[in-house]
């Protein structure tokens, strides 16, 4: 998802073993200052809005770039949460407490209204771009997602292709033939599927085959070693090979340097996202940044 802020997996264990233990009442988020709360974010006496102007979610955008021509490739919305006295907080702060609290369904159908919205502006403004919004696995055990987001392109009238959605690689080793289900239905609409944080997992290459995604986006901490662990050259290499091997585009995100950037391409990598681009940018700077870049129509 963008830059990430680490978190050690130790701590995201304590904190569901925290809230599983405390299971009284309904798991939620909540009011600003509990001691008590993960870190000092959740606990059980009120709930956020997820919609309407007051909603403390909002999204930034950062741009892929198509390495041929330098052109913009899409946009990848990231969520943020407007604290009001932690300020902007980045998704690792956030959506682990948020995925055991089982408020992924309204934080994903937040975001996915707002990525829409903003696109149908872009495009009326003759930006014509794409956005990618990611999705976590407990969003394909969702039932109904694929008729929320068939509803959303309809109600902002865009066409599926114009939305990218990013699945983890664990989709593929997860035992749910519904979220695999859900992958195919997803397929089905119309929407291009971005396998995001490839290389992390261990995913099995005969569904890799069969879930038949658009990219493969290369998890950041390879791209980070390449200038100084051989296997990270190797591992982009075959990735390279494989993604193209599938019909695929090969996406690196985390590129921070122009260095990096220059042997990323030399090995064949498509797209690339990172800040040697851009960083990620609220609605109104990156519509200014697309609108130096991105062709209009004629």
């Amino acid at each position: 998802m963008g830059r990430r802020l680490a978190v050690p997996r130790v701590w995201h264990r304590s904190v569901r073993q925290r809230y599983r233990s405390r299971r009284g009442g309904p798991r939620w988020l909540c009011g600003w200052h509990c001691s008590l709360c993960w870190p000092g974010l959740w606990c059980s006496r009120s709930r956020p809005r997820f919609a309407g102007d007051r909603a403390p979610f909002t999204c930034y955008y950062q741009p892929k770039i198509n390495a041929s021509d330098e052109s913009v490739h899409s946009v990848e919305a990231l969520v943020r949460w407007r604290h009001p006295t932690r300020g902007l907080l980045l998704p690792d702060q956030f959506l682990p407490a948020a995925e055991d609290a089982g408020l992924m369904r309204p934080l994903a159908a937040r975001v996915l209204d707002m990525a829409l919205t903003q696109l149908r502006s872009w495009r009326d403004d003759g930006v014509m771009v794409t956005v990618a919004v990611n999705l976590s696995t407990t969003n394909l055990l969702d039932l109904g997602l694929v008729a929320s987001i068939a509803r959303l392109l309809r109600t902002h009238d865009l066409p599926p292709e114009s939305l990218i959605l990013e699945i983890t690689e664990s989709t593929l080793t997860t035992d749910s033939q519904r979220a695999r289900n859900t992958v195919a239905a997803l397929r089905r609409l119309g929407t291009r599927l971005s396998l995001d944080d490839y290389g992390t997992g261990w995913s099995s290459l005969a569904r890799l085959q069969d879930l038949s995604v658009d990219e493969l986006k290369l998890d950041q901490v390879f791209v980070a070693r390449l200038a100084l662990d051989p296997r990270s050259i190797a591992i982009v290499r075959s990735t390279v090979a494989l993604a193209h091997s599938l019909g695929a585009d090969l996406v690196a995100e985390g590129v921070e340097d122009d260095a990096t950037l220059r042997a990323l391409r030399q090995y064949g990598c498509n797209i690339t996202q990172g800040n040697v681009h851009s960083p990620p940018l609220p609605a109104a700077e990156i519509q200014r940044w697309l609108a130096a870049r991105c062709p209009t129509p004629r």
